[in-house]
């Protein structure tokens, strides 16, 4: 499968995830639920970017990497959101989601390469607090198996805008992609750093 396809691919999916908010009412339980949890990821600047940095750096990896970087953030941030659910503590949540910014948009800046099980324990670590913010801040009239729904497939679509970017602008191939894509990484380090200090 050539880069085209897994562009398409990754676009269509940002593309056909999209209108399932639109398509939410409100008050109905479980759609009420969805709603709640498809917005939480885009409510904030802090997770939209980590999100993103995320499908970017697995496109720069390519191969696997492209599939297995995003679905193991996903994976872990499910087990982080039952844990916020459960009210289970762990420290430190706000200052884990702002360096997953650093971190991340540090990795795509600087195109750093890593194997493909380090990469994933890397986002993995970072899914935990992504995930646990995304549970301990569900509405109380919310569906849980819905909320979570939702949270997971506007992670997945913003997983899937970053993979989608990365994959058009050709990283591995185009000098001009490679360094817009750099530039992108470099922005969201310096916007995580101002999350960390608060002043974003």
């Amino acid at each position: 499968m050539n880069t085209r396809f897994f562009a398409r691919t990754a676009a269509l999916t940002a593309f056909a995830l999209a209108p399932s908010l639109a398509s939410a009412h409100t008050g109905l339980g479980h759609v009420d639920g969805f709603a709640h949890g498809f917005t939480h990821p885009l409510g904030g600047l802090d997770h939209v970017l980590a999100m993103v940095m995320v499908g970017l750096f697995a496109s720069q990896l390519g191969g696997r990497a492209r599939w297995l970087v995003p679905a193991s953030f996903v994976s872990v941030m499910v087990l982080g959101g039952m844990l916020g659910l459960a009210g289970i503590a762990i420290p430190f949540v706000e200052l884990g989601i702002g360096l997953s910014i650093v971190v991340l948009g540090g990795v795509v800046a600087f195109n750093l390469q890593a194997g493909v099980a380090a990469a994933m324990a890397l986002v993995g670590f970072f899914a935990v607090f992504h995930g646990y913010a995304h549970g301990a801040e569900m509405p109380k009239s919310a569906s849980g198996l819905a909320y979570g729904l939702g949270f997971v497939l506007a992670t997945a679509a913003l997983h899937a805008a970053g993979l989608g970017c990365g994959l058009l602008l050709d990283g591995k191939e185009s000098a001009k992609g490679a360094l817009f894509v750099r530039s992108l990484g470099a922005v969201a380090a310096i916007a995580g750093v101002g999350v960390v200090s608060g002043l974003v």
